[in-house]
C-alpha cells in the first residue's frame, strides 16, 4: 500500500472509534440510562428494605431513586456552568 492509502486507511479508523465514542457518549447522557438506573435503583433498594423489615419499604425506595435522578440533572447544570467558566 502506498503511504497515502495508509493514511486514508487509518483516518477511516479514527472516524470509526470517533462514532463509537459519539454513541458512547449519547448513552451515558441519555434519559434512558438515567431511567433505567433510577428503576434499577428503587427495586434494589426496595428489596432490602424488605429484607431488613422497614415499615413501608415501596414507598421509602423511591427516595434514592428520584435523587438519583436530581442528581443527575443538577450535575448536567452544573457541568455547562462550570465548562463556561473555565
Amino acid at each position: 500500500m502506498s503511504e497515502i492509502e495508509n493514511l486514508k486507511t487509518e483516518i477511516e479508523k479514527i472516524k470509526a472509534r470517533n462514532r463509537r465514542v459519539e454513541k458512547d457518549k449519547d448513552w451515558e447522557t441519555s434519559l434512558t440510562r438515567r431511567i433505567a438506573i433510577a428503576a434499577i435503583t428503587y427495586v434494589l433498594i426496595t428489596i432490602f428494605l424488605i429484607i431488613v423489615g422497614v415499615e413501608k419499604p415501596f414507598l421509602a425506595s423511591i427516595i434514592p431513586a428520584i435523587a438519583f435522578l436530581i442528581s443527575t440533572a443538577t450535575l448536567n447544570i452544573l457541568k455547562n456552568w462550570w465548562l463556561k467558566n473555565q
